[in-house]
């Protein structure tokens, strides 16, 4: 049977999937990076772990996968295939494609972490008949994917979609990136979680346990949220004016609070829009198994685009 390899790797855990043609997920497996033991460990775990999925396949299936999927966090060179660099993983210009293809004797499609779980989302997920979405993650960070007729545009350098550095509060708080007041210095599951601390004196305290502070009525909470809130739809309106998707989607440790996050989010972009087309504003539908979803998409399509290029040649 027909397959191939769909590998997500994440800062410390990797999951992994052989897909069939139609996207199905027929076998998982999960692995720790090792990112503790440096980045030449990361890398070499990388490989190993796809060789072992290789093998998997082939016992299982009577045939070696027939191409590979990969995703990856940090700075993602698309076009060279080249994982430029991780801070959490303490890689920098890793020819991850190369190594695999070599590893595997089969071709690699190497992708960013969110463009590659939104490409997931779009095509299969919460977006599925979309032909324009945005799908912006809201973790530790927020990053986002572009979506454009079933495919998620990486831009010229690797950089599109980084909605999460969007300057939403001029002369705010200091970003890592180097600007001040960008959206996921307010608007990320960390800077909620950092907030709703401060405001009621625990150090502990997160973004989730803001959530149900904000259920319970807890007004301190409510004030956080909803500053996260309209920070959050100041950054979408940006992105609405620049991109007109059709579709919206929110996913990430935030999503995960529900109606709590999207009924206040729906109304606070309702009432900054002008002359913009309001879009659908959906959570996202495929959680953590949306990197392999999109791995396995981007190893198909990779695969498809040979299979044209052989017929047209």
């Amino acid at each position: 049977m027909r397959h191939v390899i769909a590998l997500d790797v994440g800062g410390t855990g990797m999951k992994a999937a052989l897909a069939g043609p139609g996207g199905e997920l027929l076998h998982r497996a999960r692995r720790a990076t090792g990112r503790e033991h440096g980045a030449d460990a990361v890398v070499a775990g990388i490989l190993d772990f796809a060789a072992e999925l290789r093998a998997h396949g082939e016992r299982r299936f009577g045939e070696p996968a027939a191409a590979a999927g990969v995703a990856v966090p940090g700075i993602v060179d698309e076009a060279r295939g080249t994982a430029v660099y991780a801070a959490n993983l303490g890689w920098h210009e890793v020819p991850l494609r190369d190594l695999l293809a070599e590893r595997l004797d089969a071709p690699v499609a190497l992708g960013h972490d969110v463009r590659t779980g939104g490409l997931a989302e779009g095509r299969v997920g919460a977006g599925r008949g979309t032909d324009r979405f945005l799908f912006v993650a809201l973790g530790t960070g927020i990053a986002g994917a572009i979506g454009v007729d079933g495919r998620v545009e990486a831009g010229a350098h690797g950089f599109a979609g980084e909605i999460g550095h969007i300057v939403v509060r001029p002369s705010g708080a200091p970003c890592p990136c180097g600007q001040r007041g960008c959206l996921e210095r307010y608007a990320s599951a960390a800077a909620v979680g950092q907030a709703w601390a401060a405001a009621c004196g625990d150090p502990d305290a997160d973004a989730a346990g803001c959530a149900e502070a904000v259920r319970a009525g807890d007004p301190r909470a409510a004030a956080v949220w909803q500053a996260a809130v309209d920070a959050l739809a100041d950054g979408l309106v940006t992105a609405l004016t620049l991109l007109d998707p059709r579709t919206v989607i929110i996913g990430g440790g935030l999503a995960e609070a529900g109606e709590t996050l999207f009924t206040p989010l729906r109304e606070a972009v309702r009432r900054r829009v002008t002359f913009q087309k309001l879009p659908s504003l959906l959570p996202a539908a495929l959680g953590d198994t949306a990197g392999c979803l999109g791995a396995g998409l981007l190893a198909w399509d990779l695969l498809h685009a040979t299979d044209r290029s052989e017929v047209t040649t």
